[in-house]
């Protein structure tokens, strides 16, 4: 069969490389795709977002599956159109997106569900958030409702920085249209755990947890970025937090959905914060979580393409999940200046080296490549992923695996995992 991959991050290499492994697969196909698929996949130089071109080229090619990455393409309706031209493809209609596309449409569904997550208000005008500001208590979250590219979020330890951040977000429009609505909520605390689960219809199937690292920083200091390392399992996710998070959570988020008529297709990532009170959650997406699906691919045994068939043919409730033995653990490596301004184009060495190491891949999240020299082409460039027998030796092997690549200002984090450590 023939799959199309649509995306060019390290989250769609992890998924070319994964669904690259399946037997039934005789070609995969990644719009636009990056220099690193390309070792795996034709990439086609079509960007995420041209809906029509990506399904024309799909029905001419003879595409068999689609799968989506990112989260734009899923707001901006891309099943929906595919649907309309039989053209089988894996992720939420345009509504059910909404569960990402639309902070305040989540909260709202937590509130009515009864679903545990942070007090919150909403605001679309300044005047009334700075208002707000002055009386509310500090530290405090602030999220632009729209897409973001997972930079949206801020927590605020004072009014002060709370008020500067408002103003970016709704006056200055430093995110665009997605800022015009702001969402603040009550800071929690406690670690953070990602958990996706395969949806279709009613049925689910939970995916391991993961652990995200989305401060630029060590000790999670600094401004956030789309993530920078990640692993799964987590110790901090106990089977019995797990059955909290699947019955509190989960379950009712799937139907309010289907209350809401927005039947859920696809996979559908939770962020929760683990309380002294129990799993609250933080956020919904509406596709695999980057950097979380480069451990995830690499400890899942099933044959990822069975799985999203199954999800779309209404089988899912028959599979089961399957994992490879010991943990993995992903590092990446961004440019200097990321998730701000950063420069292109720097020469990387060594990627050959890491990729040559047992139990090691190399995703690539940014680069190009030209007169056989790996270079820099974003802000995240590669995901260094591991497993081992234990997230202490998976970690060991990731960062052996790290020191043996460099870019000028090469940047990363030096403690992902280290809380599960």
């Amino acid at each position: 069969m023939k799959v199309l991959v649509i995306g060019n991050g390290g989250r769609e290499h992890a998924l070319v490389w994964k669904i690259a492994q399946s037997t039934r697969v005789s070609k995969i196909y990644c719009a636009p795709g990056g220099a690193g698929i390309a070792r795996l996949a034709e990439c086609v130089n079509i960007a995420a977002e041209n809906i029509d071109a990506l399904a024309n080229f799909a029905q001419k090619e003879g595409v068999d599956l689609t799968v989506v990455g990112p989260e734009a393409p899923l707001a901006a309706g891309i099943v929906d159109h595919f649907k309309k031209l039989d053209i089988p493809i894996f992720g939420p209609d345009m509504r059910a997106a909404e569960i990402e596309s639309s902070k305040s449409f989540a909260k709202d569904l937590m509130r009515v569900n009864s679903i545990p997550t942070a007090g919150y208000w909403v605001f679309d005008d300044f005047a009334q958030l700075e208002h707000f500001l002055t009386t509310a208590k500090y530290p405090i979250v602030l999220k632009a409702d729209g897409l973001a590219a997972g930079k949206g979020v801020s927590v605020r330890k004072s009014q002060q920085e709370a008020l500067a951040t408002g103003h970016a977000m709704m006056t200055e429009k430093v995110f665009g249209e997605a800022g015009r609505r702001v969402v603040v909520e009550e800071f929690l605390s406690g670690q953070e755990a990602s958990i996706l689960a395969l949806v279709s219809g009613d049925a689910i199937a939970i995916l391991e947890p993961a652990q995200d690292h989305k401060a630029a920083f060590d000790k999670n200091e600094g401004p956030n970025t789309g993530g920078m390392g990640a692993y799964s399992p987590v110790p901090a996710v106990t089977e019995s937090v797990m059955q909290r998070v699947e019955r509190d959570i989960i379950i009712p988020t799937v139907h309010g959905m289907n209350r809401e008529e927005r039947p859920y297709t696809g996979v559908l990532y939770v962020g929760v914060m683990l309380t002294a009170n129990g799993p609250k959650v933080l956020e919904y997406n509406c596709r695999f979580g980057d950097p979380e699906t480069q451990p995830l691919m690499m400890r899942l045994k099933n044959d990822l393409v069975d799985l999203i068939e199954a999800a779309i043919t209404g089988e899912l409730g028959l599979a089961s999940l399957e994992w490879n033995d010991g943990p993995s653990l992903c590092v990446v490596l961004a440019s200097r200046g990321y998730p701000g301004p950063y420069e292109k184009g720097l020469p990387i060495t060594g990627v050959e080296e890491a990729e040559a190491m047992n139990d090691v891949a190399v995703f690539h999240a940014g680069t190009t490549r030209s007169d056989g020299t790996w270079r820099t082409a974003g802000g995240r460039v590669l995901g260094v992923t591991a497993r081992g027998a234990d997230i202490a030796s998976a970690r060991k092997l990731a960062y052996e695996a790290v020191r043996k690549i460099n870019f000028e200002g090469m940047h990363y984090r030096t403690d992902i995992g280290l809380k599960a450590v």
